[in-house]
């Protein structure tokens, strides 16, 4: 009988072993009534049960059963004592019946158990509970008579269910693992896979059933060395003690038999692992010596432009992939062979070799194979890439020089030319990388009868070559043919800096002619105070002068220049049709406000010298006395000078200019007229020759 089939009736504890113990060393029965009824099916369910658990020998001693009477009726008492006569009447030595103080003696009378004797088997006393000692000891009674022994049942449930559990699974398991042992062991090689195969699983999983004996081993030996630690004498349960050496010896057994049984397992799983490894690496190499290799054998081409070479390497990729599900496998073979190998089996080290050998052959070539395509494709792009790109850089440059240029200024004009020579050098920087990936390609495809396969491929080599250097040839073409029009286009470029240059120089020049004429006529004022002076003064206006003819020159010469340069672009100059008429217009005034500037400088220079010359003249000397004549034209210089600066500069155009400022024109007249009144004060001495002071 198991206690799980009645394990309902179990949890009501209609009766205990709690592993007490009389002075017989004989197992103490507790029958614990209670107010209901009790059911005595149940009970005696339960004694059954109880009873089967303990050895011949220990019930041998005998038992003393405590039929504990204070919450029930005595009729109920009466007749779980008689029933104790039919269920265990050679086992029981004792019955102690628990009384209610006084409150069974008048029935008791009427029924005497210890009359009974002979007939029931056993001794009955009806005993309170706080005599019961003088039966048993204390420490053997639980603490519901007074007693100190700890008994806890649903905890004696629970290890009681855990212990038939494992022994019925270890048991059930021992018989499994032996037969799958006891049949590998016999008979031929083929007797021995099949009997394994059919019993190759055990129903329970021998791991979990070695884990739940060593946990209850565990919790057995442990509640036994623990009883001393309170200091109170203890005695684990008989059925505990009994419980540990079973569990010990199941748990041996297992052991003995799932070392048998793993190594059945592990030589069963290396003979299907073996297979199973024959069989995948035959279908990685045959994959990868048909249809994988037919794959590459199809694909030779490069393709003619970017998009050929991507829609080839996206079918190289395509490849690639159904490759990489087969690289997946012979990776997880060569770990699996090496496993093996690490193993050291002897008999079958040389066939795991062979296999491993066979298959990193195949694979390694193929994907060499795979790796080189790829470095193929990976070029070819590359070279339509550089292609394209210097395609449209050319294709830009030829629409720059096919524009006509209409710059607005020399500075836009070395902008432009400084574009066209930067494109054409990025031209040639294209084409030498076209060159060098042209050859790389090349060299490339000169190698791809090394992985052919047998199969001639001279005919797609050569139309794949043709291709490549027909693209560098005809790149070179459309560059030779950009590069002279640039040299056409960099002389026009050139010229119009020239033309630009000559026409701001000569506006230039224009320019400084005018600020010539300006300062001539806001500076060149003074006439001097003495002849000396005013000769200084003309022969730096004389310079002035030649500064000013170099200028006008350099601006004619420039002016001729453009239109040389106009008649040479065939275009029309757009500034020097309106510089030459400024420039002649302006050296026009200058001349003719420096012709008035020498004119007065030169009167200058007759009226201080006449008149130095007279007022140096002693008054004795004759000839002063007989020229008085000269005094007047003196005179008459003086007034035409004063005349003269009062006068504005006439041009053609009818505008008129004064020298300087009013008051800057009046101080020179000052001085002018300061020396003609020394001149007309000496007339008068001269004069009045004999006329004498007031001392004489």
């Amino acid at each position: 009988m198991e206690a799980s089939v009645i394990l309902p009736i179990l949890k009501k504890k209609l009766a205990f072993l709690s592993g007490g113990k009389d002075r017989r060393s004989g197992l103490i029965l507790t029958i614990p009534l209670c107010l209901e009824q009790t059911s005595m099916d149940e009970l005696s369910v339960t004694l059954d049960y109880l009873l089967s658990i303990p050895s011949e020998k220990c019930k041998a001693r005998g038992f003393t059963v405590i039929v504990d009477g204070r919450k029930s009726q005595w009729n109920v008492v009466k007749t779980v004592v008689l029933m104790l006569q039919n269920v265990v009447p050679a086992e029981v030595s004792l019955v102690c019946v628990v009384k209610p103080d006084e409150f069974w003696d008048k029935k008791v009378t009427h029924f005497c158990f210890w009359k009974e004797k002979d007939r029931l088997g056993f001794e009955v006393i009806l005993v309170s509970a706080n005599k019961l000692t003088r039966y048993i000891e204390p420490c053997q009674l639980t603490e519901d008579f007074g007693g100190t022994l700890t008994y806890d049942h649903m905890d004696w449930l629970n290890k009681r269910l855990v212990f038939e559990k494992f022994t019925k699974e270890s048991t059930s398991l021992l018989d499994e693992l032996a037969l799958i042992n006891n049949g590998s062991d016999k008979g031929t090689q083929q007797e021995k896979e099949r009997s394994i195969d059919m019993n190759f699983l055990p129903s329970v999983d021998p791991e979990t059933v070695l884990q739940t004996g060593h946990e209850l081993l565990s919790e057995l030996q442990q509640r036994r060395f623990n009883g001393s630690d309170g200091g109170v004498s203890w005695s684990p349960m008989d059925d505990e003690l009994l419980a540990q050496p079973q569990v010990m010896k199941l748990l041996d057994s297992l052991r003995e038999q799932y070392t048998r049984y793993q190594e059945v397992c592990r030589q069963r799983s290396k003979r299907t692992q073996l297979e199973e490894i024959q069989q995948k690496v035959m279908q990685v190499v045959n994959w990868l010596e048909g249809p994988g290799s037919e794959q590459l054998r199809t694909q030779w081409g490069i393709g003619d432009s970017i998009r050929a070479s991507q829609a080839l390497q996206q079918k190289h990729e395509e490849i690639e992939s159904q490759h990489s599900e087969w690289f997946a496998v012979y990776v997880e073979l060569n770990q699996q062979i090496a496993a093996l190998l690490n193993a050291g089996d002897e008999e079958d080290l040389v066939e795991l070799k062979a296999l491993q050998q066979q298959l990193s052959d195949v694979c390694y070539r193929q994907a060499s194979q795979l790796e080189f395509r790829q470095n193929l494709l990976q070029a070819a792009l590359e070279f339509h890439s550089v292609a394209q790109d210097l395609s449209q850089q050319l294709d830009g440059l030829l629409g720059m020089l096919c524009v006509d240029v209409a710059p607005a200024d020399g500075a836009s004009i070395q902008q432009t030319l400084k574009l066209l020579e930067e494109k054409l050098k990025s031209v040639d920087l294209g084409l030498q990388g076209l060159r060098e990936k042209g050859q790389s390609l090349l060299d490339q495809i000169s190698n791809q009868a090394s992985w052919a396969y047998g199969k001639d491929v001279t005919i797609e080599n050569k139309e794949n070559v043709d291709h490549i250097q027909g693209v560098m040839e005809d790149m070179q073409l459309r560059k030779q043919r950009c590069e002279d029009m640039v040299d056409v286009r960099r002389l026009k470029m050139l010229q119009m800096v020239q033309l630009f240059k000559c026409e701001e120089d000569a506006a230039q020049a224009v320019e400084w002619l005018s600020e010539l004429l300006d300062a001539l006529l806001k500076t060149h004022i003074r006439l001097g105070d003495d002849a000396q002076e005013t000769k200084v003064l003309l022969e730096k206006h004389r310079k002035f002068v030649d500064v000013a003819q170099s200028t006008y020159d350099y601006g004619r010469q420039l002016l001729q220049a453009t239109v040389v340069l106009c008649q040479s672009l065939r275009c029309t100059s757009r500034s020097s049709g309106d510089t030459l008429p400024r420039l002649n217009r302006v050296w026009k005034q200058f001349t003719i406000t420096s012709e008035e500037r020498v004119h007065r400088l030169e009167t200058a220079v007759a009226f201080h010298s006449s008149a130095e010359k007279i007022l140096q003249e002693c008054p004795e000397q004759p000839e002063a006395f007989n020229e008085m004549e000269r005094f007047d034209e003196i005179e008459a210089v003086g007034k035409s000078l004063l005349d003269r600066l009062t006068v504005p500069v006439v041009y053609p155009d009818g505008s008129e200019q004064y020298f300087g400022s009013p008051s800057d024109m009046a101080s020179a007249a000052e001085h002018i007229r300061e020396k003609m009144k020394l001149v007309s004060l000496k007339k008068q001495q001269l004069r009045q020759p004999e006329a004498t002071t007031p001392e004489s």
